[in-house]
């Protein structure tokens, strides 16, 4: 079984008590999260052979999601601590759909000091599956590292897998970055993307012609996630569509790192690396069978508050199936 690595941050999600326009005190209770974090665990949780890189401070939180992470599974030696910065936070609020705001406290974190000196040996002597997101391109040091890596990776026949993931009040003046955020998507194998994001990233430009142009430069796979509504599938010459399951959210912190855990969890069980891959997603039903099972993974989720806690095992999935 091919094994993930996911690359980038991992940070403290401080989800509030309340839940749309509750009264009272408000209080925050710490979660293990940080998209590329929350990726490694879904494959774990789902026996997936699974490792973390990035970096954490040497405190309390850093010393929580390293613990939380390898309680799930996850191979946490590439992670590495650091004292010129504290892990990062992010304060999370909730409406009474589950839908989250964040506040984040980074810069400066921890995260954003990783750079390849600080790789693994061997890290990528054989292929694997990379997954990284938008969150490691906020500052120019760990922007470099990040597209570096992903260059290494696909030179060493690993398939890249990349989520937007989002999130303006991470940049400098509230404001992604496109060009550099497309910079990275254009070097994936497999593309996440929310339909927010797609309308975000494709500014004037026809949704169409805007996702031709990620297929042209070497993107095989695109998926579309969408809350409750259809999944769009694109590859080139060819789209569908996968109706996930319909649920009551009670927190969507997790739900899209879950998703593409669930499907790179499908891509790992497969033995699927880069050469492997376009053969792999061309076959119809089993890449409707590999996005359902990654429906699942996020539907689970988004029923329950927190991150890593949420993640689903293989016992829940069959769960809901048999439910």
């Amino acid at each position: 079984m091919i094994p993930v690595i996911a690359f980038g941050e991992a940070l403290v999600d401080m989800l509030s008590s309340r839940l749309g326009n509750d009264s009272g005190p408000e209080t925050f209770t710490p979660y293990a999260g940080g998209a590329p974090a929350n990726v490694a665990v879904a494959c774990a949780r789902l026996g997936v052979p699974s490792r973390f890189l990035g970096m954490v401070g040497d405190d309390r939180f850093g010393r929580f999601l390293t613990t939380e992470m390898a309680s799930h599974g996850v191979d946490t030696s590439g992670v590495v601590t650091t004292r010129q910065a504290r892990t990062a936070l992010a304060f999370v609020s909730r409406d009474a759909e589950g839908e989250r705001t964040f506040d984040f406290y980074r810069p400066p974190a921890a995260d954003l000091l990783y750079r390849l000196e600080h790789l693994p040996a061997g890290v990528f002597s054989q292929p694997a599956i990379v997954h990284m997101c938008s969150n490691s391109l906020t500052e120019e040091s760990i922007a470099e590292t990040t597209l570096a890596l992903a260059d290494i990776a696909k030179r060493s026949g690993s398939l890249v897998s990349v989520d937007a993931n989002l999130r303006d009040n991470l940049w400098p003046e509230g404001n992604v970055d496109i060009g550099l955020s497309t910079s990275l998507l254009d070097r994936a194998h497999l593309l996440k993307l929310s339909r927010e994001e797609v309308d975000k990233l494709r500014g004037d430009h026809p949704e169409d012609a805007w996702l031709n142009r990620r297929l042209a430069a070497g993107v095989k796979l695109i998926v579309i996630t969408d809350g409750p509504r259809p999944v769009e599938i694109h590859r080139p010459g060819r789209r569908l569509n996968v109706l996930p399951p319909q649920v009551r959210a009670v927190d969507t912190t997790a739900g899209g790192d879950a998703f593409i855990g669930g499907l790179l969890a499908m891509l790992a069980e497969a033995d699927v690396d880069a050469a492997a891959f376009t053969r792999w997603s061309e076959d119809d039903e089993r890449l409707t069978r590999a996005v359902e099972t990654a429906c699942r993974c996020g539907a689970h989720a988004v029923t329950r508050p927190g991150a890593y806690a949420a993640l689903p095992s293989r016992e829940d999935l069959k769960a809901m199936l048999d439910g």
